[in-house]
């Protein structure tokens, strides 16, 4: 079993850049592919990105791509998500997800989920 921890959530301008990161606990977090969702205000939770267990493959819904980019550290148990040139639309809650399985790009594909942080960009 895995537990995440969001962090890195804030208010910032349009075209500016936030960096979230997830801290995973457990002894087998190489083991877990990683995603990352978000949930805006009045609609349903979607995907964002992930990323293999190695790290050598990365999944990018269409509306980030370019734009950010997810990475993992196996030394330090984390997986982060670089963001730039963010845009209102951006603005969202931001969740970390687990699992043991392949990557996908849907929530019912991962088995943890951390508790989630803001994201809120003015325009």
């Amino acid at each position: 079993q895995v537990q995440l921890v969001e962090s890195g959530g804030g208010l910032v301008q349009a075209g500016g850049s936030l960096r979230l990161s997830c801290a995973a606990s457990g002894r087998t977090f190489s083991s877990y592919v990683m995603g990352w969702f978000r949930q805006a205000p009045g609609k349903e939770r979607e995907f964002v990105a992930a990323i293999s267990w190695s790290g050598g493959s990365t999944y990018y819904a269409d509306s980030v791509k370019g734009r950010f980019t997810i990475s993992r550290d196996k030394v330090k148990n984390t997986v982060s998500l670089q963001m730039n040139s963010l845009k209102p639309e951006d603005t969202a809650v931001y969740y970390c997800a687990a699992d043991l399985k392949r990557v996908g790009s849907f929530e019912y594909e991962y088995a943890y989920w951390g508790q989630g942080t803001q994201v809120t960009v003015s325009s």
